[in-house]
């Protein structure tokens, strides 16, 4: 399945689903995998970990604060995740992927509320507003993403000013808000809870 890890490669004919959709080895194209039950479970777990790219630790940290909360557990852990701020900088357009957007994080081009941070995971609250520093307006990289996300439509759940580049966070994004990839939470609820 394709899960657009690879930015603008992934929607030009250079993507790899799209060359070569099969597992790797001799007998790659004539082996038919059927899945059920754990193996469903494990491989949307595994999808849903790729997407966002977190490791296990953080994912599973991430399910048991979302499982803490009011709500519905898959949902509030979705929830979770769009808004890690290197997500919520993917959605803005600020960067291709959440790769170069962890990326952009870490080098400290990223203010939220006047403030530096520099960690990726770090959650993103309502009300709050995320913004690229006055020294790292002219990043290249960050202009150049901003270029190549203008057809990408902003989220309903945050306002974006991409000439400003900046944006507000307006409220908890809601299930059917943020994805384009199709995502079964049930079945990572189902996984965590044995």
């Amino acid at each position: 399945m394709k899960l657009f890890l690879k930015g603008e490669r992934c929607h030009s004919e250079k993507c790899a689903i799209e060359r070569r959709n099969f597992v790797p080895g001799q007998h790659g194209k004539d082996r038919k995998a059927k899945l059920v039950g754990y193996g469903l479970q494990l491989r949307e777990k595994q999808k849903v970990r790729r997407i966002y790219g977190v490791l296990e630790r953080q994912f599973r940290n991430t399910f048991e604060k979302a499982a803490g909360m009011k709500g519905i557990t898959g949902e509030n852990l979705l929830g979770n995740l769009e808004r890690r701020l290197d997500s919520v900088l993917y959605r803005m357009g600020l960067a291709t992927s959440r790769a170069q957007a962890r990326q952009v994080v870490r080098h400290g081009h990223i203010l939220v509320n006047g403030k530096k941070v520099n960690i990726p995971s770090f959650v993103v609250k309502p009300g709050e507003e995320i913004s690229v520093r006055e020294s790292s307006k002219n990043n290249s990289a960050i202009l150049a993403a901003r270029d190549a996300t203008a057809h990408a439509p902003s989220p309903s759940w945050m306002d974006v000013d991409r000439e400003g580049l900046k944006g507000r966070i307006n409220s908890i994004p809601r299930r059917d808000e943020f994805t384009q990839i199709p995502i079964n939470e049930q079945l990572i609820v189902e996984l965590y809870s044995k």
